[in-house]
């Protein structure tokens, strides 16, 4: 989204001209949960003023109830009036920044990490551009209102209607979403049955993570309508491909130059992209709890359903970690393919961008690229290559997570603390569960 997009006083004179009944003020928690403090319009001129106070310690990982008085600072570029039906009056959001009573930015708000980081990558002369490709599910809800896993959708990759019958959901998704002033590149039906992607135009880092939490309640709310659920769970389903959100990035100087291209190397790729993907790879583990933050994450991240489990990268296949797409020149990126859509946007980026800029720092050389597909490749093979391998358990990327600097000072020593302490205790009871294949597997024979 465009800078300077709105002032102060052109969204109280559409709040009134448009009459919208009530401003919800939008925030995220360090898991990626969308909230919300809705007001009514006549309270948009305080809320205006950064005068919106919330409770703090309401909110799982902010503070302590001692220290709970948080303010809401809207940014005034995201004021946006939801496209769909409101039967109460039409409503609008603005996405805010957390801020302390002291007037200090709250760094547990993800918003806040990655602007700190992008401020860095300003400071080396850089801004970072990021497209994501989200991929979901689409099941019907049981006759209690609740989601279930069913889906009457045989569909596969590109497929389209009558096989494909979530293609009309889809199609009213990319509308509502170019009404929120989307540019949809592409949407498609993916490999799964009911798994489906639409991609949207990079954006600078802030403005893309913004977006994708829009882009879930979009889909979300649009499914909804059509008796459907829409999931960003990674793997739901057993035996079939779970759901990624490859990450595409590029860096651009102060004349919007894309600063990955370089039409004298073979690759087309410059120095700086080189050593960008060398900090990816050197720090992919370290983020590994970040871009996929679920006990349900490492269960996508299995040998046979495309997911990238090996760290490499390559321009021309893709089963490694990384993958440099055909464009070039200004479409040059990278783009990172582990990631899932249950991250929380801002700290994901956060992280890759950290990630990258600690390669350029410190020149990291990039390993040579894996140009064969990995999955067929013996263990002593991959060894002789220099490819290691993605953590396959929760607990193992909060390990990682724990002993990465580079990582840990980009999120920041509350986000780390919270963040590591709510998931060993999501690990902690996902270990002492007894689950149904236990049961099926061992109730009769023991």
């Amino acid at each position: 989204m465009s800078e300077n997009k709105y002032t102060r006083e052109d969204i109280i004179r559409i709040v009134k001209e448009e009459n919208v009944a009530f401003i919800r003020l939008q925030f995220g928690d360090i898991f990626g949960v969308l909230k919300n403090v809705a007001i009514t319009a006549d309270q948009l001129e305080k809320a205006l003023d950064n005068k919106c106070m919330f409770d703090g310690s309401s909110v799982e990982g902010f503070v302590r109830i001692e220290e709970s008085d948080m303010y809401l600072y809207p940014d005034y570029d995201t004021f946006l009036i939801f496209p769909w039906d409101q039967e109460m009056g039409k409503s609008a959001r603005l996405i805010c920044d957390v801020y302390t009573a002291e007037g200090e930015p709250f760094m547990g708000d993800p918003r806040n990490v990655l602007k700190k980081v992008c401020n860095e990558a300003a400071e080396m002369g850089y801004t970072f551009n990021v497209g994501p490709e989200c991929e979901f599910f689409l099941f019907k809800l049981g006759p209690d209102g609740r989601p279930t896993t069913d889906s009457n959708d045989r569909g596969s990759y590109f497929d389209l209607g009558p096989t494909d019958p979530g293609e009309s959901v889809r199609q009213e998704m990319v509308l509502t979403l170019e009404d929120m002033d989307f540019e949809i590149e592409a949407s498609h039906h993916e490999v799964a049955p009911a798994q489906h992607e639409i991609d949207f135009k990079y954006d600078d880092a802030v403005s893309a993570a913004d977006n994708i939490m829009t882009f879930k309640l979009a889909v979300k709310t649009i499914a909804q309508k059509h008796n459907l659920y829409a999931t960003f769970m990674p793997k739901p389903i057993k035996g079939i491909a779970g759901s990624g959100m490859h990450v595409n990035m590029s860096l651009a100087d102060k004349n919007g130059k894309n600063i990955f291209a370089d039409a004298g190397d073979p690759m087309g790729l410059s120095k700086e992209a080189y050593h960008f993907i060398a900090g990816l790879m050197k720090h992919a583990n370290g983020m590994a709890a970040i871009t996929n933050p679920l006990v349900n994450s490492y269960k996508r991240l299995v040998p046979g359903y495309e997911a990238p489990i090996y760290v490499a990268w390559s321009a021309t296949n893709r089963s490694p970690l990384i993958r440099i797409p055909s464009a070039r020149g200004n479409s040059t990126r990278v783009e990172l393919r582990n990631p899932d859509p249950s991250a929380t946007p801002h700290l994901a980026l956060a992280v890759c961008l950290a990630a990258g800029l600690d390669g350029i720092r410190n020149k990291l050389e990039v390993t040579e690229s894996v140009d064969c597909n990995l999955f067929e490749m013996d263990e002593d093979e991959r060894i002789a290559a220099g490819v290691g391998t993605l953590p396959n358990r929760l607990i193992d990327a909060i390990e990682h997570l724990k002993k990465d600097k580079v990582i840990c000072d980009a999120l920041g020593e509350h986000i780390v603390t919270k963040y590591t302490e709510a998931k060993l205790k999501e690990w902690k009871e996902y270990s002492t569960s007894v689950s149904k294949w236990e049961l099926d597997e061992y109730l009769e024979k023991y």
